[in-house]
């Protein structure tokens, strides 16, 4: 089997193409199509990033908040799962204890 090549974009690209979207009022088909991207893929660029643009500093490419809440939900969902694991060992620990000095 060969392996799938997937094509990267450099942060500044997407920028830029998520700035053209924004400012141009073309579709974004179109822009992809000009730009020689994957159908779909502006869309969910949009969706997972946000152009933040600072004061002093050039605009850079930031998670969205979207995107944000769900790694965030992923870093809760794998610390309940450590804590979860750790409330069971205590549970066996406890019992263990229990039964000696019954």
């Amino acid at each position: 089997m060969s392996e799938r090549h997937y094509r990267t974009y450099t942060d500044e690209f997407k920028r830029e193409a998520l700035e053209l979207l924004k400012s141009s009022g073309k579709s974004a088909g179109q822009l992809e199509r000009e730009l020689g991207i994957t159908t779909g893929m502006l869309l969910k660029w949009r969706d997972r990033y946000q152009v933040v643009t600072g004061e002093k500093a050039a605009p850079r490419l930031e998670p969205s908040d979207l995107e944000a809440a769900k790694r965030e939900i992923q870093r809760l969902e794998r610390e309940l799962k450590e804590m979860a694991e750790e409330r069971e060992i205590l549970k066996k620990v406890v019992s263990i204890f229990s039964r000696k000095g019954a």
